[in-house]
């Protein structure tokens, strides 16, 4: 029992009651995000019945206030690698809070952030030493600042359909036009297919390229780089004097069955590589740039430079402490050797199924970290239903999947971007065969009934199509 639970009410109330709070306004979670934040995000959710009361969570599944518990395939864009609420993690936190730290003086130098360091660069032998910021988007400006700094030349290559954050350094070499409308201008960086060596080749060759920045597999659509590829890029960026930055804020700490989803190719050595989501234990927003020696030491080439890069909440006691209980888990509870196992069971079971369902086109990924993509049927009913779900907008099928694996079935799961027919599963590391079973009956439930040509969910489509018009 934590301080706060075994305190009087009494004496909490003279004070700040967060449980008191809750209990108060809780239930107007929806009309305060309403008037207060996005606007739009309420709208969406009750459009496609996502608007539900979560009470509590723990480890992949959240219940209802009615006990009804929800498998989670999604760990919140990948953030709860070990699901929600670790033990491990929590007491890490209780611990560093307990231990009233003299945190961010700003002017000395505190054990945990080099405790960090040292754990993550473990797990990256050619790599030397750790930037730690707050998040995905800011350990991958780092990456650029650092690259463009290091070569001394300006312009950074990235991947069609890349997404690598929001921020304006970030959204640059975002490659999903639908991110960057509007937002101009950008910096003037320079997008190529993914897996197209002639395309980098052209481009490093103009002699203005710091750096190739690119997912090992993108998040969007869950496409992989091609074998060979990141080698053959990083040979060739090399030798025209570049870097190669891999972003593994998705793909790291054992998402794909490996540490790193670039350790899959061998010969591999990112320059800097990107780490957020998973570290921060689902408590704590943290992100790490991790890069060679040489390049940390010629952006901060002298004294006078020492902050010429930083970050105010940067390397914070309880974000490092997170951070240190993640990786100690996963050493334990050998979390990476988990998601490679369950993975690749999950991901097998659900290819099988391509056979069965002409709707189901391929099941693709590694690890924890699989895509399933729907394609034109073969039969001419289903394919007039399919014309008209496209006609209308694309990605509409695959939204039409998402939505009773939820409602029917309690499986929160998420479609791998706009106007994609993929639904993405990025489920915590720590799920396990119960979940594989849960989860590939309750597809095949949805895929029968999609096959049927009738039912609940074709009519839940004709409602998405009316939504699609209106909004254009």
């Amino acid at each position: 029992m934590t301080t706060a639970e075994s305190e009087p009410a009494s004496s909490r109330a003279e004070g700040f009651d967060l449980r008191a709070l809750l209990a108060a306004r809780g239930a107007e979670r929806y009309a305060l995000h309403g008037r207060y934040l996005n606007h739009q995000l309420p709208r969406v959710l009750r459009t496609i019945g996502f608007d539900k009361v979560y009470e509590r969570a723990e480890g992949a599944y959240f219940w209802d206030a009615d006990g009804n518990d929800y498998l989670d395939m999604l760990a919140g864009f990948g953030v709860m690698g070990l699901g929600r609420h670790h033990p491990v993690v929590r007491q890490a936190l209780h611990d560093v809070l307990d231990a009233q730290l003299a945190d961010l003086t700003r002017f000395d130098c505190q054990p945990l952030p080099g405790l960090l360091a040292e754990k993550l660069l473990a797990h990256s032998p050619h790599l030397d030493r750790v930037f730690f910021g707050n998040s995905g988007t800011e350990a991958v400006e780092t990456a650029l600042k650092f690259a463009r700094y290091a070569t001394g030349k300006p312009r950074i290559l990235y991947c069609d359909h890349a997404f690598h954050g929001l921020t304006t350094g970030s959204l640059s070499v975002n490659g999903e036009s639908g991110f960057r409308d509007g937002f101009a201008p950008l910096l003037p960086d320079t997008a190529v297919p993914l897996g197209d060596l002639d395309a980098l080749a052209r481009e490093v060759k103009k002699g203005d390229v710091a750096a190739l920045i690119v997912e090992p597999i993108q998040g969007k659509g869950v496409h992989e780089a091609p074998p060979g590829f990141l080698r053959a890029a990083q040979e060739l960026l090399h030798r025209h004097k570049a870097l190669l930055i891999a972003d593994e804020v998705q793909t790291g700490l054992g998402r794909t069955g490996d540490f790193y989803a670039h350790q899959h190719e061998e010969g591999v050595e990112p320059d800097l590589v990107c780490v957020a989501k998973a570290l921060s234990g689902g408590y704590v927003p943290v992100g790490a740039t991790l890069g060679k020696d040489w390049i940390f030491k010629k952006v901060y080439s002298s004294m006078d430079r020492v902050l010429v890069h930083s970050a105010s909440f940067g390397s914070n006691a309880q974000a490092m402490a997170a951070g240190l209980a993640v990786l100690s888990v996963m050493e334990n509870e050998q979390i990476v050797a988990n998601a490679r196992v369950t993975g690749e069971l999950l991901r097998s079971r659900l290819a099988a199924l391509t056979e069965k369902y002409e709707l189901l086109a391929d099941v693709r990924g590694r690890g924890l970290m699989i895509g399933i993509e729907f394609g034109r049927p073969r039969s001419l009913k289903l394919r007039g239903r399919w014309a008209m779900l496209q006609a209308a907008r694309k990605g509409l099928f695959a939204q039409m999947v998402v939505v009773p694996l939820l409602q029917r079935h309690r499986i929160l799961t998420q479609v791998s971007g706009d106007e994609l027919e993929v639904i993405k599963l990025i489920p915590p590391l720590v799920v396990g065969e119960k979940e594989v079973d849960r989860f590939v009956g309750a597809f095949t439930e949805v895929m029968d009934d999609a096959h049927s040509g009738g039912g609940l969910m074709w009519d839940f489509g004709k409602t998405l199509i009316k939504q699609a018009v209106a909004n254009r």
